[in-house]
């Protein structure tokens, strides 16, 4: 990104903060609210809903920079992401991604997580990078993105055929602003290999929430908005240690607020 671009984007993330100063909303940590590493703006408050995508470090190789590197220049943000994600969905690099091996190690270490840290709400895993929606609960973003990371990458490293950094230190995150973007943003991740020209439908696709070998308490997109979760023994724990608090619970239902959908258990604004 060029030096303008990037000029923009703190620009971008001043403006955004400005809001919660005036009403006295500043978020707390350990997360970091409106911020950004001088690439993209993220949004860290408990209680979003985030698409995230992350690539492995070779989707995008040195030897093809000057392919992709006149896409980074593109002003419009909207028409870049969609341009370097048409571009990744081309299939440079090794692909480690395929290898199911690799992506049962990634896909199992999201549910690890699913009714902990956050909600687990759709993912794909594509040949080399992955998009996933989570309601953020009470662990801050870039820990969750760090400890993905992290993990995959050193077991992914064991395997044979692997080696060196695997995945890049970016992401993409942008939070979710209401219904009708949640289910564009659906959409998008479970066809993401059906647009990749990779098979017909996206139920096919062995990692994907489209599978369907997972079975969801309310699988249409606004039972999903709403607080709806996977049928996985993940959330029979949370059940046990919650108690009474389960998702059943009145307090689970939708709370919309100004920039901030809240549906986890107990989740409160950060005054």
């Amino acid at each position: 990104m060029n030096k303008w671009n990037k000029g923009r984007t703190y620009d971008l993330v001043r403006a955004k903060r400005e809001p919660d100063v005036r009403a006295d909303e500043t978020v707390r940590a350990p997360h970091k609210g409106w911020y950004t590493r001088g690439y993209l703006p993220h949004c860290d408050k408990p209680g979003l809903i985030q698409f995230i995508s992350y690539r492995l470090n070779d989707a995008m190789p040195v030897a093809k920079r000057h392919e992709w590197e006149e896409l980074l220049r593109i002003d419009d943000e909207q028409e870049r992401i969609t341009r370097i994600e048409n571009y990744v969905d081309r299939g440079f690099g090794a692909c480690h991604l395929r290898d199911s091996r690799v992506a049962t190690l990634i896909e199992e270490n999201w549910l690890r997580f699913d009714a902990e840290r956050y909600r687990l709400i759709a993912w794909v895993i594509m040949p080399n990078h992955v998009h996933l929606l989570i309601e953020q609960w009470t662990t801050a973003l870039p820990t969750i993105l760090k400890s993905w990371k992290a993990f995959t990458s050193a077991k992914a490293n064991q395997m044979p055929g692997t080696g060196g950094r695997f995945w890049q230190a970016a992401f993409f995150g942008r939070y979710i602003r209401d219904e009708e973007h949640f289910c564009k943003a659906q959409r998008y991740i479970e066809g993401n290999p059906v647009r990749a020209k990779l098979l017909r439908t996206p139920a096919e696709w062995p990692f994907s929430s489209a599978n369907p070998k997972w079975q969801w308490t309310d699988a249409t997109a606004t039972g999903r908005y709403c607080g709806a979760r996977l049928a996985h023994e993940c959330w029979d724990r949370f059940e046990k240690r919650e108690g009474a608090r389960t998702v059943n619970d009145p307090r689970w239902k939708t709370q919309n607020t100004a920039d901030v959908n809240l549906r986890g258990p107990d989740l409160k604004r950060n005054k």
